[in-house]
C-alpha cells in the first residue's frame, strides 16, 4: 500500500513497484484517514482478509491532517494484531535527521528511505 498525498509520488512509486514486479495488488491512498478506514475494514471486512490486506505499507511523513507518524501511532492503537503481519517503510522527502531518530524510537520494525523510490531498494526490502 501507498500513503503519500502527492498523487504524483504515488503515481511514480506505483510504477516503479509494478515495474519490478514487487506486489501482486497495490492499494493507493492519498489520506492518512482514509487509509486507516480502509485498512479498518479490510480487517472486518470477512476472515478471508489475511489474503487482501496489504504486507507493506510505503508511509510519508508530511501530510497535512495526520502525518505519517501519527497514521502509525493510530495504526498501533487501531490494529496492532495486523501491525505484526505487515512491514512499515516510511518513504519521505525529508533530510530531517530527527524524523529518522523519531522513526527509530518507535517500537515497530519500521524501515526508514528517502525518496524517489527504487528498484534497488526494493530489492532490499
Amino acid at each position: 500500500m501507498l500513503l503519500d498525498d502527492n498523487e504524483l509520488d504515488n503515481f511514480i512509486n506505483q510504477k516503479i513497484i509494478e515495474a519490478n514486479h514487487f506486489a501482486n495488488k497495490i492499494y493507493v491512498n492519498t489520506g492518512s484517514k482514509s487509509a486507516l478506514e480502509f485498512l479498518n475494514n479490510l480487517s472486518i471486512s470477512s476472515t478471508e482478509a489475511i489474503d487482501i490486506f496489504p504486507e507493506i505499507i510505503f508511509v510519508d511523513l508530511n501530510m497535512p491532517m495526520m502525518d505519517g507518524f501519527q497514521f502509525i501511532e493510530n495504526l498501533k492503537d487501531k490494529l496492532p494484531q495486523k501491525l505484526k503481519l505487515l512491514k512499515l517503510v516510511i518513504l519521505t522527502s525529508s533530510v530531517n535527521p530527527e524524523d529518522k531518530k523519531k522513526a527509530s524510537e518507535i517500537e515497530l520494525d519500521i524501515t526508514f528511505l528517502n525518496k524517489p523510490l527504487t528498484q534497488e531498494m526494493l530489492e532490499k526490502l
